[in-house]
This record gives structure tokens, C-alpha cells and sequence, in this order.
């Protein structure tokens, strides 16, 4: 399903396949990312200063609940300024088809200009394009703009993906504390699995992204380390 690729080829023929939900992923990734360092973060600081799994957790489970409603509330506002921008460009450029036909036709002649094509061309593509106002502002949205139009429904989608999986992150580098009563141990169990769980999380987005699997998970394992190793030691030293 993450995977798209033209109608079934034949033998030998040549089948594109291509990344197609990369906002889902990104919803993830931005979930689970922070779902994994934060809550670390937050237990590593906290072992460092207080001798109580039981404080870890009491403050690690608000912080996810916290963090999660958080990011789930900031996906959500951002999608709905994405749709938000959006519209008002296209507005702007429907504007700017009726007021200023000509300018925007020379603009198109500019955009397929860049692609190589002759004057007697790039006349005929302009004019047939400049026929159909929709398809004319569809166009310059993409090409002019870079502007995709958003999915309506994205907003509360992007809320509840990240709020999830941040949720489910932040159980990670949590759980130890939950069933480990020495705090030292808990620390080091924690470490473990949430290390593993961030080489395995990056290594996974790697692979759907076409990043090297090894170079991502190292970079996320790297991240999340330095995250909660600078709260250990802050922690360690006021304490």
C-alpha cells in the first residue's frame, strides 16, 4: 500500500514503482521521533536527580500524554494552514487569470520554455491551456507555485497519526520503569530498548525513503543518544 506502480506490465517490461504516502510517513516519523528521545530524555534526567522508578513514570506517562495532545494539536494546525495557504494562492491566481491574462500567459511561455520546446509549440500548448481557466490555475498552482492541493480530510488524519505514534514511542524508553524496580537497571534497560527501537525506526524510514537503512538508523540512534545523554548529565550535575 506504500508502494504504487503502473498497470501490470508484461514480462520483461519496465514497472515504476513509486513512494506514495509520504505525508503518513512523515507523520510518523515526526511522532515516533520525538515519542522515542523525549520521554528517554525526560527518564534519564530525572533517574539522574531522583532515586524513584516511580516518579520516572508518574512524570514520563504525563509527558506522553502531554507531548502526544501536543503534537497531535500542531500536525493538526498545520495541516489546516497548508490548506488554508493554498487556497488563498489559488484565489490569488484565479485573480490574476481574469485581471491579468496576458502576464500569466507569458509566465506559462516562460515554464515550457524551460523545458526545451520551440515558439510554435509552446504557442499551441499556452493557447490550448489558457482555453480551460481551471485547468489553466491547476497548472501554474503546481508549476509556478509548487503548490499541491491539500487533501481536506488530512488535518484530523495528521493529529491522530502523530499523536499515536508519539504515544507509542514515549511507552518505549517508559516501560522498564514500569516493571524494573532498581532505577539503575531501569536506566540501562531503557537505554537498550530505546536505542534498538530508534536504529530499527530509523533504519525502516530509510528503507520507505530511499535513504540508506544503516546511515538513517545510526543518525536517529545518534539523535535520540544525545538527546538523553544531555538531560543525564544537566540532571547529574544540579542534582
Amino acid at each position: 500500500m506504500l508502494f504504487g506502480h503502473r498497470a501490470k506490465a508484461a514480462s520483461g517490461e519496465h514497472v515504476e514503482r513509486h513512494f506514495l504516502n509520504s505525508e503518513t510517513v512523515r507523520d510518523v516519523v515526526i511522532g515516533m521521533a520525538d515519542g522515542l528521545t523525549v520521554p528517554f530524555a525526560l527518564a534519564a534526567g530525572i533517574t539522574a536527580a531522583i532515586a524513584s522508578t516511580r516518579v520516572v513514570v508518574t512524570a514520563g506517562l504525563a509527558e506522553i500524554v502531554a507531548g502526544a495532545t501536543a503534537m497531535g494539536l500542531g500536525g493538526y494546525l498545520a495541516a489546516r494552514s497548508d490548506q488554508e495557504h493554498f487556497h488563498s494562492e489559488e484565489k490569488r491566481e484565479y485573480a490574476e487569470v481574469e485581471k491579468l491574462p496576458d502576464q500569466e500567459k507569458r509566465e506559462l511561455r516562460e515554464i515550457f520554455g524551460e523545458y526545451g520546446l520551440g515558439k510554435p509549440e509552446v504557442d499551441t500548448v499556452v493557447a490550448a491551456l489558457s482555453a480551460d481557466k481551471k485547468r489553466w490555475v491547476d497548472f501554474m498552482m503546481r508549476f509556478e507555485l509548487g503548490l499541491e492541493k491539500p487533501d481536506p480530510k488530512r488535518a484530523p488524519i495528521s493529529a491522530a497519526t502523530i499523536a499515536a505514534a508519539y504515544f507509542v514511542g514515549g511507552l518505549i524508553p517508559l516501560a522498564p520503569y514500569m516493571i524494573e524496580s532498581d532505577i539503575k537497571k531501569a536506566l540501562i534497560y531503557s537505554a537498550g530498548f530505546t536505542g534498538l527501537a530508534l536504529i530499527i525506526f530509523g533504519g525502516v524510514k530509510g528503507k520507505l525513503t530511499g535513504v540508506d537503512p544503516f546511515k538513517s538508523g545510526f543518525q536517529t540512534f545518534l539523535v535520540g543518544g544525545l538527546a538523553a545523554g544531555a538531560a543525564y548529565y544537566l540532571a547529574s550535575f544540579f542534582g
